[in-house]
């Protein structure tokens, strides 16, 4: 019998060293993961070699954006989630994988994108709780945190922003059915 994909409560990692590895899925409301199809997009946007990158995975949820990284050969990664389940879960996937790059941090991603030091980050994934309506604000304050040529990914139910905030250029941008998703990079 072919395997249709991975069961429903996990996901895949899609590339880099630990590419096929999987990832656990709580069910929880509005937790959905970033579908394979579209992080392979995002990578091919980015690239698939991101040595020596600082990564902010700002609402981890399942961490698969940021282990994505991590499995891609950033620096460091941080992987910043608020539900204390969740972080339990992101630290025994760091464990198992072995992640040395990737820290795991409790904590309000909101608080933390306005308070962070500028231009610490290389890369900040955002995919805010799908119905928060914290996905432009968020953009808005990530845009400070990018280090010269940066770049933001933003995943969210409504369309990217029509002028992006201050400080960031849209690169590109997509759709795979509700799911918006765009990468801006620092102007």
């Amino acid at each position: 019998m072919k395997r249709a994909g991975a069961p429903r409560h996990e996901v895949r990692i899609v590339g880099g060293q630990w590419r096929r590895s999987l990832l656990p899925v709580a069910d929880k409301p509005g937790l959905r993961p970033t579908p394979d199809r579209v992080r392979e997009t995002l990578f091919n946007w980015l690239g698939q070699d991101l040595s020596g990158w600082r990564v902010l995975d700002a609402f981890a949820g399942s961490g698969a954006l940021g282990f994505e990284a991590a499995s891609r050969g950033a620096a460091a990664v941080l992987l910043l989630e608020q539900d204390a389940q969740l972080v339990a879960s992101l630290n025994a996937s760091r464990e198992r994988l072995k992640a040395s790059a990737v820290r795991v941090q409790r904590g309000d991603a909101m608080s933390l994108l306005a308070s962070a030091a500028p231009a610490s980050f290389d890369l900040v994934f955002l995919d805010p709780p799908f119905d928060s309506g914290w996905a432009h604000p968020a953009l808005a304050r990530a845009a400070r945190l990018l280090a010269p040529g940066g770049w933001v990914y933003l995943e969210s139910g409504e369309p990217p922003p029509a002028e992006p905030p201050a400080g960031l250029v849209l690169y590109r941008a997509g759709r795979a059915g509700a799911v918006h998703f765009a990468l801006f990079q620092a102007a």
